[in-house]
């Protein structure tokens, strides 16, 4: 199995904006922000400054999605904000799905399922707690293959239920913390059938 490249999977994203706005090629605003935020930018005008400056390299190392000129930051920060979450997740969990398919003769047996709380993304003024996060990590080929966000109101076991039944995988041994070793699990109304 071939792997499917990033740029492939981000154009699948719907694109929300309309015809008239559609300047910048979507995947490509996209694929070059991941990239200038994993070289360090952390703002859109940062974002802005690295794609105007490494414009002709990103080009050439990605043909399908060019773009003719950097877009300014309020057009990255435009683009950005109107993705659908949940689209830019099923692009990375495919991408990654198609990863650890290629990596070897056979998939990743070990998946560790882990939460995380992100730091600084509590906002007292606003009464929001931090973000808690859920990651599913092929052990095998070191490749995250989702990302989940723990709703406020519940905790990491039904998260990790749900993520490991979105996930849809078999045949493969899940690790995860101390707690997750419920008694009840056999309690649960779908489990007395």
């Amino acid at each position: 199995m071939t792997p499917i490249d990033l740029a492939s999977c981000l154009a699948a994203i719907p694109d929300r904006r309309r015809a008239e706005a559609k300047i910048y090629n979507q995947a490509g605003v996209i694929l070059f922000s991941i990239i200038a935020m994993l070289s360090g930018a952390r703002s859109y005008r940062q974002i802005h400054t690295l794609i105007r400056i490494r414009l002709p390299l990103l080009n050439a190392a990605f043909p399908s999605v060019t773009l003719r000129r950097a877009p300014a930051y309020t057009s990255v920060r435009g683009i950005l904000r109107q993705l659908d979450q949940d689209a830019l997740e099923q692009a990375f969990r495919r991408h990654a799905e198609s990863l650890d398919g290629s990596c070897a003769a056979q998939p990743s047996r070990f998946i560790a399922i882990d939460g995380k709380t992100l730091r600084g993304s509590f906002d007292a003024f606003a009464d929001r707690r931090a973000a808690h996060v859920l990651n599913a990590f092929a052990v095998d080929h070191q490749i995250i293959l989702a990302h989940e966000v723990i709703d406020e109101k519940s905790n990491e076991i039904p998260a990790a239920q749900a993520l490991i039944a979105a996930l849809g995988l078999s045949d493969r041994v899940f690790t995860l913390d101390a707690m997750h070793c419920q008694k009840n699990f056999r309690d649960r109304p779908r489990d007395r059938q």
